[in-house]
C-alpha cells in the first residue's frame, strides 16, 4: 500500500523533511549510492514562497540527498515563455547554491526532446526537458496552492514545467487540466516532498490568500499526495474549492483514470509525524 506522511514542522525545517521521508521508507529507500538525481522545485516567477519553492527548503533537500550518496544533485526548472529561465532562478537565489559543497547544478531547460504520449486522449505529443532521460531519479518539490486556471497546483501540476514553454501556450487554451494529467504519463517521479508550511487557499499561481500549515508532506504517489494537499487547502475557510471533491478535481481525476497512482483513499494510507 502507498503511503502519505505529514510531518508538524515545529521550526524544525530540516528533520521534518527527513522524518516525512522516513515514515514512507527514507531516503535511502529511493535514491542510491551514485544516482543522478534531477530535483524539480516550482518556479514561475519571482514571487515569494508558496507562490515559489522556499530556498531553504530546497538547500536542505539537496544537502539530505547527497548524504544519501547521490553522485549529482540537477536542480531542474523552466519558466514560462514571456520570461527568462536563467534569470528568474538567479533573482530567486539559486545560484548562489552553487557555492554549496558538495554543491547541485542549476540547470534551466533549453534542451527538449519530443515524445509520443501512450493511449492519447487530450494531447497527441509533446516535448519534454532532455535531462529527464539523463538521470537516474527525479524528485518534485511542490508547493501547495490553488491555480486560477487549473484549479490546483501540486505535484501533478508542476510537471507540466518539465514542457517546452512554447507549447504551453496552445495547451492552455482548453482541456489544460486533462492535459496536464496525461502529460504526466510521461514523467516518473521517484519521490515527492512538498512543502506546506505555507498555501494559498485562493487565487494563485502568483498571489492568493494564504495560511499556514506548517506541514511537509512526502510520498511517491502524486495521486495520494495531491488529494491529502487538497484536503488542507479546504480545511481552510473561504478557500476555492471548499465545495468539491478531491478524487472530482480534473487533475486528480483524470490521473487516477490514467493509472498514475492511487484511485481512492483505500489505496494508500496516511501516516501523521
Amino acid at each position: 500500500m502507498k503511503k502519505v506522511s505529514k510531518v508538524n514542522v515545529k521550526g524544525n525545517l530540516k528533520g521534518a523533511i527527513i522524518k516525512a521521508v522516513d515514515l514512507i521508507g527514507g531516503f535511502n529507500g529511493f535514491i542510491q549510492t551514485g544516482d543522478v538525481v534531477l530535483v524539480k522545485p516550482n518556479y514561475n516567477s519571482t514571487d515569494p514562497f508558496p507562490a515559489t519553492t522556499d530556498i531553504e527548503f530546497l538547500k536542505n533537500v539537496v544537502e539530505i540527498i547527497y548524504r544519501a550518496g547521490a553522485k549529482e544533485v540537477i536542480i531542474g526548472e523552466s519558466v514560462e515563455c514571456t520570461l527568462d529561465t536563467k534569470k528568474i532562478l538567479k533573482k530567486m537565489g539559486l545560484f548562489e547554491l552553487e557555492k554549496m559543497n558538495p554543491a547541485p547544478k542549476i540547470l534551466p531547460f533549453y534542451d527538449w526532446t519530443t515524445k509520443k504520449i501512450p493511449n492519447p486522449k487530450y494531447i497527441k505529443k509533446v516535448s519534454l526537458s532532455a535531462s529527464l532521460d539523463r538521470v537516474d531519479k527525479i524528485i518534485l518539490l511542490p508547493c501547495l496552492k490553488t491555480h486560477m486556471c487549473a484549479e490546483i497546483s501540486a505535484s501533478i501540476k508542476i510537471s507540466f514545467g518539465f514542457v517546452k514553454p512554447m507549447e504551453r501556450i496552445p495547451i492552455h487554451l482548453h482541456d489544460l487540466s486533462e492535459k496536464i494529467a496525461e502529460i504526466n504519463k510521461l514523467i516518473n517521479p521517484t519521490l515527492i516532498i512538498m512543502d506546506a508550511r505555507k498555501c494559498f487557499v485562493t487565487g494563485g499561481p502568483y498571489k492568493g490568500l494564504t495560511k499556514a500549515p506548517d506541514l511537509i508532506l512526502a510520498s511517491d504517489d502524486r495521486i495520494a499526495i495531491d488529494v491529502e494537499g487538497i484536503k488542507i487547502i479546504q480545511s481552510f475557510p473561504g478557500n476555492n474549492i471548499s465545495k468539491k471533491d478531491p478524487w472530482n478535481i480534473t487533475q486528480i481525476k483524470k490521473a487516477a483514470e490514467f493509472g498514475l497512482g492511487a484511485r481512492s483513499e483505500k489505496e494508500y494510507e496516511v501516516i501523521n509525524g
